[in-house]
Order: C-alpha cells, then structure tokens, then sequence
C-alpha cells in the first residue's frame, strides 16, 4: 500500500510540473500562484523552478503559527514541483501557432487537475499552499472559499505587477480546475484501510 501511495505521489507531483511548464509554454496565462513564481523569476536571476521551490519553503515557514503538521507529501511537494517544471521546460519548445498554443493550454488545465487529485489522494500530506490555505481557515474561522479567494487574488495581483502573464487561460484555469479535480480525486483516493467485518465479529484489514 505504502509503495502505491507513493508512486502515486512522486508521479502526480512530476506530471503537475509538467502541466505547469505546458500552461508556461501556452503564453496563455496561467493559474494565480504561477503567476505569482513567473513574475519572481522575471525581476530574479531565480530559474522558474526555483522560484517554486522557494516560495514553496517560505509558505511553509507559516505554518508555524498555524500549528500545521507537514507530511512526506508536503516537502516532496516543494522540491519535486519545481524540478520538474524547470525539466519540462527545457524540454518543451515553444509553440509557434494559436492552435499548438491552445493545445499546450488545455492539455496543461486537464492534466494539473488530475495531478492535484493524484497526490491529494496519496494522503500524504497537503501542498505547502493547501495547508496555508486550510490552517488560516482554521485559525480565523473564515470559510475556505473565502480564504483560498484571498490569497490566490493576493497572489495573482502581486504576479501580475511584477509581469507574470494573466491572460485566458488564467479564467479557464480558474473555472475548470474545481470540475476536474472533483471528478478525478475519487479514482485516485487510496484509503488506508478496507475493513470488513469476519465470522469472529472482529475487523480485518486488508
């Protein structure tokens, strides 16, 4: 179970930077937080990767306050991210038509949706920015809507002065990704137990 849980893990981390570096290479926009690293790795010396990484280290520095407890899963997050977007990034070229373009877009959108539900559902603990997310929910008792709409429209701002590209595919991002997550997130849930009850009247996992 363990060994499944983290081939799921370390694979839906690496197609999520994959998907960030097809979104990057779409020059169509993209989601609020890379944005956010785009616009760092524009006024920095900071590869894109880096940025990610980095920003990732700092977010779960404030977790600190919010008494949030990371997992394997959180500090792969940091790390694998980031390498694997700055990888796909040498490796994709850059596209020269609308339709190639369109193309890296929706491919990015699909597959950073199923690569969420890929490593949530490893259950090994949540994104450096999920757990900001759910730790200032917890702390504040704001709604998590209301305060994943606040950072992320922080975040996008702040990208957006600092010259990360906002375009369409940042709506698109924004209105598919809950969609897609929501129906990929129940096939890659691994549960950590299946019990079922035996002639004894005990429980038995299998």
């Amino acid at each position: 179970m363990m060994i499944r849980r983290l081939v799921q893990l370390y694979a839906g981390l690496f197609v999520f930077g994959l998907s960030t570096a097809l979104m990057v290479r779409s020059d169509f926009g993209l989601n609020p937080w890379d944005v956010f690293h785009q616009g760092v790795g524009d006024r920095t010396p900071l590869s894109f990767g880096t940025v990610v990484i980095v920003t990732g280290a700092i977010v779960l520095l404030l977790w600190i306050p919010l008494r949030q407890r990371p997992g394997v899963g959180t500090i792969s997050n940091i790390i694998v991210i980031g390498l694997a977007a700055d990888f796909c990034l040498w490796l994709i070229p850059t596209a020269d038509t609308s339709p190639a373009r369109a193309a890296m877009l929706a491919a990015g959108i699909f597959l950073n949706g199923v690569a969420t539900s890929a490593y949530i559902g490893a259950g090994l603990g949540p994104g450096p920015r999920d757990g900001l997310m759910t730790g200032l929910a917890a702390r504040t008792g704001w709604s998590i809507r209301i305060v994943r709409t606040g950072i992320e429209l922080t975040v996008l701002a702040v990208g957006w002065a600092l010259g990360g590209t906002v375009g369409i595919g940042t709506i698109l991002y924004a209105v598919t990704i809950g969609p897609i997550v929501h129906r990929t997130l129940p096939v890659f849930t691994i549960r950590s137990e299946q019990a079922r009850p035996v002639r004894d009247g005990l429980i038995r996992s299998e």
